[in-house]
């Protein structure tokens, strides 16, 4: 027999599926250099 469940109810901070990672300044500047590196790579292959 199948029950009836209501639907499960979960807070804002239950959802949470992701850690921020970029918590220290060096682990910032790596992301943010790799995002301008892939910004830098993709003009550089549109222009030539």
């Amino acid at each position: 027999m199948e029950e009836n469940r209501q639907p499960t109810t979960l807070s804002g901070e239950e959802a949470r599926q992701g850690d921020v990672v970029l918590r220290t300044p060096m682990r910032r500047a790596i992301f943010i250099g790799g995002l301008a590196g892939i910004v830098v790579l993709a003009v550089a292959l549109a222009l030539s």
